[in-house]
């Protein structure tokens, strides 16, 4: 009887732990190996296959030839920041979830990468046991609407179909992030509903506060800015956010 293996190949195009995956393969872009190689041993313990490359160029063309189910991408990368990545792929169409790394505590640093379309992010140092955490939490957002059902969500003039994840406001298509897509199905599955952004964090993201409400606040912006004038998301000053038409 043979015995399943794990096998590490070494390549032309980076790295790849091969096992068969049954969550599917996730590319890593991180110049520092020791955090690379610990990512890796966590991810694929926990059934994932994974893709690794040193340096942003590298990085970006593995995004888009192997078509991964997410990216973990390191900002300070050489060649190509991790923000410039996500960017590129955002404008190329590309929406796959994805997840950066940032060795800076820095506010601006968080808020510019969802800004440009991140899905979630990890301070160093940081847990590898979170980091499956947050990759497993938005393949669950990318694969389905957190309130478990497949009726179309309809306020004013913004319809969400959780079934196809699609959005239309006052009838033209919208594209979010898995992330913003969600975070727009949490609030339209309860109309006028007010959700504080500990209640957001806890019930889209599936973290709690300490993770930062801002990381809300930043998302709400997003959503906003791409329903555009026929937005539906309403602030309650010193409470949180509702849909409402």
């Amino acid at each position: 009887m043979r015995r399943s293996r794990r096998a590490h190949r070494v390549g032309n195009h980076g790295s790849v732990t091969v096992e068969p995956p049954h969550r599917g393969l996730v590319l890593v872009v991180e110049d520092e190996p020791a955090i690379a190689d610990l990512v890796r041993l966590y991810l694929t313990r926990d059934g994932f296959g994974v893709h690794l490359e040193r340096d942003g160029e590298a990085g970006l063309d593995a995004a888009r030839r192997l078509r991964p189910v997410a990216c973990v991408l390191d900002i300070a990368l050489p060649g190509l920041p991790g923000t410039e990545i996500c960017r590129r792929l955002r404008e190329g169409g590309d929406w796959t979830p994805v997840i950066f790394l940032t060795a800076r505590d820095d506010e601006v640093d968080r808020i510019v990468g969802l800004e440009l379309g991140a899905d979630d992010y990890v301070t160093k140092p940081f847990s590898p046991r979170e980091l499956v955490a947050r990759v497993r939490a938005v393949l669950r957002r990318s694969a389905g609407g957190p309130e478990g059902t497949d009726r179309p969500r309809v306020v004013g003039p913004v319809t969400l179909d959780p079934a196809r994840r699609t959005v239309t406001a006052a009838g033209a298509p919208v594209q979010l992030t898995s992330t913003e897509f969600d975070l727009l199905a949490h609030l339209m599955a309860r109309p006028g509903r007010v959700f504080t952004r500990e209640e957001l964090l806890a019930g889209v993201w599936g973290y709690a506060a300490h993770a930062g409400t801002r990381t809300v606040d930043v998302h709400v912006a997003q959503v906003r800015a791409k329903l555009g004038p026929a937005s539906v998301i309403r602030t309650h000053r010193g409470v949180g956010y509702a849909a409402d038409a």
